[in-house]
């Protein structure tokens, strides 16, 4: 009697069809859109079945779009592109920051269906009194969202300080002066009634995943880098392959608290000396004589008419970021630098002082060309970070996603 022909288990055959529909989304979303079922049985190895099947299970739910049929360039019927779906599934990232309060929503076509920026004062702030004003802009940017069709699959909130594993807590940030801080609970009743949950992150790194996105699902160039970020302080984080790279607790990247004077002026976080201290937005107004609300723009004009204060200043910054950024880059093997929100603007003022360092303390920098540039402009890129983090969820796991599953 011949053995009886073994069967894949449903459950196997379940997890395969869950691994091709996310080949098929991240081969799709890392394209930009634009590839027809054909390209992406090429491109994925998966039989054209397969690939027509799973397509229209992602089109049915959302996740993916039809565009017009491509103009036939050969025998048989044209091609019909497919593109991320917009305006079914939404991210929401929202941020507090030293000065302002922002947040974003984003398609899975990266188009922004509704954003926010308010300024304000909320260094060494009280979060039962802040967040409640976060939580009503929250909730008009969750009904803004809603009203144009899309679904929110995520939310993330980002603060300047650590956050704990869970996401949940914010552990300590030094310049908003919050501690233990779960902020959830202090959204307000309006926003908690609207049903989104909300994933707290630190700041820099949902900034550095924007700087490594080409829209949601996309790769930007470099895609390992160290990132470093300039507001009031110094944020900082390492991504490797597009991806956060968090360290055994999530809090690797604190460049801003790096020493650079072991007995230099006391910082935030208890310590001396810090990054932040010579390169943070206040300490640079402060060394260049101008009062703490110097508007950026006010310091680039100071810097293009060649004032010698202001020049002062940004090179006594470049200096200082120079050492932290020589000691990470002997550290981690990294090549790559992008500077992000204040620092951005900076970098042809920077360079000299910080190359200068570079040159002389990387051990590898006679071997390879280290790369100093400014993140892509962006008024709240925490907040674009927190929207597609949260989308990245889809991309990555679009069966989730599909009714029924």
């Amino acid at each position: 009697m011949a053995p009886a022909t073994s069967r894949p288990s449903a459950a196997r055959q379940s997890s395969l069809r869950e691994t091709n529909l996310a080949v098929l989304t991240r081969t799709l979303f890392a394209s930009g859109g634009g590839l027809s079922r054909a390209d992406l049985a090429v491109r994925t190895g998966l039989t054209r079945a397969t690939v027509s099947r799973l397509c229209q299970e992602l089109i049915e739910a959302g996740i993916v779009d039809e565009h017009e049929q491509d103009v036939a360039t050969g025998p048989g019927r044209p091609a019909t592109p497919l593109h991320p779906a917009r305006r079914t599934l939404a991210g929401l990232g929202f941020e507090v920051n030293i000065d302002y309060m922002a947040g974003r929503s984003l398609d899975l076509a990266g188009t922004v269906l509704g954003e926010f920026k308010v300024p304000g004062s909320f260094a060494d702030s009280d979060p039962a009194a802040v967040l409640p004003q976060l939580g009503e802009l929250a909730a008009d940017l969750v009904e803004t969202t809603r009203a144009t069709g899309a679904r929110i699959v995520g939310t993330h909130l980002a603060l300047p300080g650590l956050v704990d594993a869970t996401a949940t807590t914010l552990l300590f940030a030094p310049n908003l002066g919050w501690r233990s801080v779960r902020p959830m609970g202090l959204l307000g009743n309006r926003f908690r009634a609207l049903g989104a949950e909300v994933r707290v992150a630190n700041d820099a790194k949902l900034q550095a995943l924007a700087a490594a996105t080409q829209g949601p699902g996309g790769e930007a160039k470099p895609s390992t880098f160290l990132y470093v970020s300039g507001d009031i302080g110094i944020g900082s984080a390492i991504i490797v392959d597009g991806e956060i790279s968090g360290g055994q607790h999530g809090w690797a990247g604190e460049l801003g608290h790096v020493s650079i004077e072991p007995f230099g002026p006391l910082c935030h976080c208890g310590s001396r000396g810090c990054l932040e201290r010579y390169a943070g937005k206040t300490a640079v107004l402060e060394v260049a004589q101008l009062p703490p609300t110097t508007p950026s723009a006010d310091v680039l004009r100071r810097l293009e008419i060649g004032e010698e204060r202001v020049h002062r200043a940004v090179a006594r910054a470049g200096w200082a970021l120079g050492i932290a950024i020589a000691d990470a880059l002997n550290l981690l093997d990294l090549s790559d630098v992008v500077l992000g929100t204040g620092l951005a603007p900076l970098v042809p003022w920077l360079e000299p002082s910080l190359r200068r360092e570079l040159a002389t303390r990387v051990l590898a920098a006679q071997f390879v060309d280290i790369s100093v540039v400014g993140a892509p402009e962006d008024p709240c890129p925490a907040s674009t970070g927190g929207a597609l983090r949260a989308l990245q969820s889809v991309i990555s796991r679009p069966a989730a996603w599909i009714p029924g599953d």
